[in-house]
């Protein structure tokens, strides 16, 4: 099973001049933009840690999901929440030729904590011998920055800033994700049931 992200957050749509403002950065030195590609990496660092922390997708992107085999003929877990669309299912044979499954092949089950591809007849479509089944699909909370839960939109703000504030400090205890931006994502998580229904 690989996941592969397909398109990326756009740099105009991350929020480069709020960061600006929440790091109190000077202006009018004309040297505003001398720091841009800097501070995008701290922002593009920030959404991952976050994600990875919590399992969902803030922002809306594609993705692709690459199966070899069916783990369970009656449903294919996929790995990032919230999925808001599949767009295709596309089997591939051993020699990359493609084939495009028919919609009605599949129904999307997803809501925060899990999304779920379930066949609409008995039996998953046919994955051939050296072939696989790819998934395409759209995941995230937000379509933007803007439309971001409040809570998040903040917890991205100061992990960024943590970031941009201990850039020289290669130590453990300084690369650690800070307790407020922890206590803010806290709620978003991804909920694992284990043995005896704890999460």
């Amino acid at each position: 099973m690989i996941v592969t992200e397909r398109t990326q957050i756009p740099d105009a749509a991350l929020p480069l001049d709020a960061f600006k403002a929440h790091l109190r950065l000077g202006r009018g030195f004309g040297t505003e933009s001398l720091q841009d590609a800097l501070l995008l990496g701290f922002l593009r660092a920030s959404f991952a840690a976050i994600e990875t922390r919590i399992g969902k997708v803030l922002i809306a992107r594609d993705y692709a999901l690459t199966v070899n085999r069916w783990r369970d003929p009656a449903v294919l877990t996929l790995p990032l929440v919230p999925v808001t669309a599949v767009t295709a299912l596309v089997s591939v044979d051993r020699d990359g030729v493609e084939d495009l499954l028919d919609a009605g092949f599949y129904t999307l089950e997803s809501d925060a904590q899990s999304a779920q591809l379930r066949p609409s007849s008995a039996c998953p479509p046919t994955i051939s011998t050296g072939g696989h089944m790819r998934v395409e699909f759209t995941a995230g909370l937000a379509a933007d920055f803007d439309t971001l839960a409040p809570d998040l939109l903040q917890a991205v703000m100061m992990l960024a800033a943590h970031y941009y504030e201990h850039r020289d400090d290669t130590g453990l205890h300084r690369g650690c994700m800070p307790f407020g931006v922890t206590s803010l994502i806290e709620r978003h998580r991804v909920l694992r049931l284990a043995l005896g229904g704890r999460a």
